[in-house]
């Protein structure tokens, strides 16, 4: 590998969430490198699913082609989940959305998002540890150590996504809150001596927690935890008898096992930077924000950090990005980060197994089987309550929500949101007639990087026009003020040159 790569954007990190966000990038028009510790992408077991919001967004820009099913007709889909390991959560969403929770090992998804990455063009230099980065004005320098020596990467921008001992967070000397760990858990891959020695499933007693799920070719995926306290020395590397004196200590007898195919130990140490950008460095994913993993939201939070950067970011590099509007990801996706945090924490203060907790957890029981209150709880794990902030008083009430799925008929035919949307362009929707004459006009300058779609009055969109962003929420709608200062504010003054950007579409005046 020959020193001195030069790039727009370097990617610390080849994980999902890195390799979605090249995806974008790349896809853009914009010169992307990875640089990933890895040689080849990991099959260790790690997270499995992605919630609502995460598939909604990652559909809507393309990227899970052949990995998830197509809506419904009418009505909502539900899948089962669990809250605080209490079953009866119900995760819904639109049944012309895709299913509610997608289930695929985090070794699938990286591999599907590193072909596309390939093919939108983004260099992935594997085997390569980033071990220093510098900062100035106009760019970044990276320095990864590789099996032939050392690889510099020189960038206008840098973007940490390499988990939760993230160096560029270190060395570009990010400031976070944390939370000291408090509980003892274990995982691992193993062979039960005696068939049918655990019950699959999630199993509380007075000692702590033992969820079992049986695998394919008879092995069975253990996880425990341990309320008491913090490991004494967490980052050591666990031993097969841990594994089985804890299991065994919990369910309150012998349980044998053997051959672990792997073994890991976590807790409930939470990490939260204060900035999500420090000049041209920005954190996603664990580099971001890091938490109990309880309801498979690790994953889901960071690939909807990638979404939410992927785009702007593009746009700042292509020189058509507002003022502030890479700053924007911060203020929208650092919030909701602290969501995460905060009701992964609840739900662990509701699986420590004391007896006074015990009306506590029956009435959350109750509650899940609630419509109201259930979908409550379903909507804050699925990520389905975001709403981002407004950029002004006198918005829309639209504004910052998520524009679900919805049936259209065009000029050119029928259509609907998420195939209008897969191209990557921002999209204005004009509804009738009269949406047509107010604001088309409005829009003439940015007629190389819109895609303007004429339709007719659809039912649940009772706008006469909508500004929707590439990761489908809506930026503006009529009634919110003026059409052409959103526009600005999202993507700066109007210009009338075209350029070919993400598929190939006319995108950006200045993207090629």
């Amino acid at each position: 590998m020959a020193d001195g790569i030069q790039a727009q954007v370097v990617i610390a990190g080849g994980g999902p969430v890195g390799m979605v966000l090249a995806c974008e990038l790349a896809g853009y028009g914009v010169a992307t490198v990875v640089v990933e510790a890895e040689s080849a992408v990991s099959r260790r077991p790690k997270a499995t699913t992605l919630h609502a919001r995460t598939v909604q967004c990652l559909v809507r820009r393309g990227f899970l082609g052949g990995l998830s099913r197509s809506g419904g007709e009418a009505g909502r889909a539900t899948s089962p989940f669990h809250f605080a390991g209490i079953a009866g959560l119900g995760i819904s969403a639109p049944a012309a959305e895709p299913e509610p929770v997608l289930k695929r090992t985090q070794e699938e998804l990286e591999r599907h998002f590193e072909e596309r990455a390939r093919a939108a063009g983004a260099l992935i230099v594997r085997g390569h540890r980033v071990t220093e980065v510098w900062q100035g004005p106009d760019g970044v320098r990276v320095r990864a150590d590789g099996p032939d020596g050392p690889v510099t990467c020189s960038a206008q921008y840098l973007v940490g996504a390499d988990g939760a001992r993230s160096v560029v967070r270190e060395q570009a000397g990010f400031d976070s809150r944390t939370y000291p760990a408090t509980v003892s858990a274990l995982a691992g891959d193993v062979l039960l001596e005696e068939e049918g020695a655990l019950e699959q499933g999630w199993c509380r007693t007075p000692r702590g927690w033992v969820v079992a799920k049986h695998l394919p070719g008879g092995g069975t995926r253990l996880r425990t935890l341990n309320c008491a306290a913090a490991h004494g020395a967490r980052h050591r590397p666990p031993t097969l008898h841990e594994l089985r004196d804890e299991v065994s200590r919990i369910v309150g007898r012998d349980v044998p096992m053997r051959a672990p195919t792997w073994l890991s130990r976590f807790s409930d140490f939470a990490r939260l930077a204060r900035s999500y950008r420090r000049g041209r460095v920005l954190l996603a994913g664990d580099a971001a924000h890091v938490h109990f993993p309880i309801g498979g939201q690790g994953l889901s939070t960071g690939l909807l950090d990638a979404v939410d950067l992927g785009w702007k970011l593009a746009f700042a590099v292509r020189g058509r990005a507002g003022e502030g509007l890479l700053d924007s990801y911060d203020r929208e996706r650092r919030p909701a980060g602290q969501r995460v945090i905060d009701h992964t924490r609840a739900q662990l203060a509701l699986m420590r197994p004391t007896p006074e907790l015990d009306p506590l957890r029956a009435l959350f029981g109750e509650l899940l089987g609630g419509e109201g209150e259930g979908g409550v709880l379903a909507s804050m794990v699925s990520a389905q309550d975001t709403v981002l902030p407004k950029r002004a008083a006198d918005a829309s009430p639209w504004e910052g929500r998520f524009l679900h799925n919805v049936a259209l008929t065009t000029r050119q035919g029928r259509t609907d949101v998420i195939d209008l949307l897969v191209p990557g362009r921002p999209l204005l929707l004009l509804l009738g007639a009269s949406g047509d004459r107010a604001y088309a006009g409005q829009a003439r300058g940015w007629a190389g990087l819109l895609r303007v779609v004429h339709a007719e009055p659809a039912a649940g969109l009772p706008c006469e026009a909508l500004l929707v962003r590439p990761d489908g929420y809506i930026a503006w709608a009529a009634g919110g003020g003026a059409l052409d200062a959103a526009l600005t504010a999202y993507f700066g003054a109007g210009g009338t040159t075209t350029a070919r950007g993400a598929g190939g579409d006319v995108l950006a005046p200045a993207l090629s």
